[in-house]
């Protein structure tokens, strides 16, 4: 299969890929960059803060395994166009929250907007990493798909700060509207371009393999894509990955957006800092991809990404930094510098994870999209001791999870099932 992807010219597909992998953080990050909002307008704690966080990544867990099924029985591009409506829907529905006054409504449109980011990432993932031709060229256009995702995750904390401007007393779901606007016109202008694009399907279901289905004559196949450890180990990396990802950024918007010298524009601005240093790693591994195995690119950042988290939490908040005007906490400084280590990971974590698994890849990526619920469950439980030891203290719980990707990266990520036939 690697071998005709490469002859043939798909760059119309990847662009389409790319695009999606933007609009994945531009609602994600829409989702947590509300909680500063929802603390002022709902009276929300630090933890019902991230509710909206949480709700958009349980319906991973609730759509992981279906979506997969989807694609394998309908393919990549009725998948996209399925998930792009549902993502106006969400994003339709957080507007008209903040009109109606309700946390519930908010929290509503993040759940079905979570439906779409989920079916998004089981279109993406693998059909990057097959053009690519799986292995190191397959990480890196995962890479480069990540560079898109990034520059959505910069944009939309940036753009909800200024709009809400210096103090949180003035946060209110109505000052992001425009946000939530651009998010439903990115999905409208996407559903137009994937309907006119021609893209590959190559995990759908063969005509002769839907008639056995449908009569019953499906062979029960005694194996599985958990029957591989490595992919198991992988799905649960994934978990904390994911977790770290979205908790480093949340939690240290809603702490330092709530401090009178720092407040939500500098702190947004700073948050949007955190995503461009995933952009800047993302490029970075995208050019070194094809050079650094996944192993060593996922072991050596988890590595550094400790350490920065350990300085964040020991540097007294009274340092700071002066960038132009602003006051800048340097703790904040180092938990920005953390982008440039989770960059590479979820590119890294699925080439491992997927890597040799063959038939099993479509519904391996469906229960891998199920365990990205950890980007809800673990900022939600941050935050849940945000609230009782401080914020700062609350990072020990992202070290814990950072350390598991380093034991996932130099020794779980190894394949010892090579005994399956995959073909």
């Amino acid at each position: 299969m690697a071998n005709a992807v490469k002859k043939q010219n798909y760059t119309p597909a990847i662009v389409v890929m790319f695009a999606l992998f933007f609009m994945i953080a531009f609602v994600t990050n829409l989702a947590g960059s509300m909680g500063v909002i929802v603390t002022n307008q709902f009276g929300a704690s630090k933890a019902l803060s991230q509710l909206g966080t949480l709700a958009n990544f349980i319906a991973y867990a609730c759509m992981g395994i279906p979506a997969g099924i989807i694609l394998k029985r309908k393919g990549y591009k009725f998948t996209a166009l399925a998930a792009v409506t549902v993502g106006f829907i969400g994003v339709g529905i957080q507007f008209l929250s903040g009109y109606v006054e309700s946390f519930a409504v908010y929290v509503l449109g993040a759940f079905v907007a979570g439906f779409s980011m989920c079916m998004l990432n089981i279109v993406v993932n693998p059909m990057l990493n097959t053009l690519g031709g799986g292995g190191n060229k397959g990480n890196q256009l995962i890479q480069w798909g990540g560079t898109c995702n990034s520059t959505g995750g910069t944009i939309a904390p940036i753009f909800v700060g200024w709009l809400v401007g210096g103090s949180i007393a003035d946060a209110t779901v109505s000052k992001a509207a425009p946000v939530m606007i651009i998010a439903m016109a990115i999905f409208a202008i996407a559903f137009i371009v994937i309907s006119l694009t021609q893209i590959p399907e190559p995990h759908m279901e063969t005509p002769e393999e839907k008639a056995a289905r449908l009569a019953g004559n499906v062979q029960k196949d005694p194996h599985s894509a958990l029957s591989f450890r490595h992919f198991v180990l992988g799905a649960i990396a994934i978990f904390f990955y994911v977790g770290i990802e979205v908790g480093i950024p949340n939690t240290a918007n809603v702490y330092y957006s709530g401090l009178d010298w720092v407040g939500p524009a500098i702190a947004g601005t700073m948050i949007g800092g955190y995503w461009l240093s995933m952009l800047i790693g993302r490029l970075i591994g995208a050019s070194l991809g094809s050079k650094i195995s996944s192993k060593t690119m996922l072991g050596v950042m988890s590595a550094v990404a400790i350490v920065l988290v350990i300085c964040a939490i020991f540097t007294p908040e009274t340092v700071h930094i002066k960038i132009g005007a602003n006051t800048i906490p340097l703790s904040l400084g180092f938990l920005v510098l953390c982008g440039l280590c989770t960059s590479i990971m979820w590119g890294a974590i699925f080439n491992l994870a997927v890597e040799g698994l063959g038939k099993y890849t479509a519904a391996a990526s469906g229960i891998f999209m199920t365990l990205v619920c950890g980007g809800g469950i673990i900022p939600f439980f941050q935050n849940l001791l945000a609230d009782h030891v401080g914020s700062l203290q609350s990072y020990w719980l992202i070290i814990a999870c950072l350390a598991f990707l380093v034991y996932y990266a130099f020794a779980g990520s190894k394949n010892v099932n090579t005994d399956i036939k995959v073909d």
